[in-house]
Parts: C-alpha cells; structure tokens; sequence
C-alpha cells in the first residue's frame, strides 16, 4: 500500500515541484479533485496523482491536453 498524503504534504509538493499553488484546503483521497491555482492566475482542477506521476502542473491554457489517440 502506497503512502497516504496529507494536505500539507501535498501543498508543500505542489508548491516544490512546480510553479502552481494548492488552493484545496482538505484531503479525502487519490481519486479527489484538487483545486490548483497555476503561475498565470488560471485556477484549474487535477487529482494529485496525475499531478504527481502525469506531470500534469499547468492549466489546460498554459499546458494544453495531448490529443487522444
């Protein structure tokens, strides 16, 4: 079983790994929603695991989704 994060961890990482900012106050588990404010103001929703293993740190403006295959 993997580690389990809490909402400080996951701040501090956000804020360590990218140029975004956690605006997400509470943590209930992998497959919620975080709310992330990226460096060009534009707020955007990612689970911490695409944010985490995906490198999926920018809004859809500034990091535009790859095209399915």
């Amino acid at each position: 079983m993997g580690k389990r994060w809490t909402i400080d961890e996951i701040k501090k990482y956000v804020e360590n790994n990218s140029e975004s900012k956690l605006l997400t106050t509470e943590y209930k588990g992998f497959s919620q929603k975080l709310l992330i404010e990226c460096s060009c103001g534009n707020t955007f929703e990612k689970t911490f695991k695409k944010f985490k293993s995906n490198h999926q740190r920018k809004c859809d403006v500034c990091q535009p989704p790859k095209e399915s295959r």
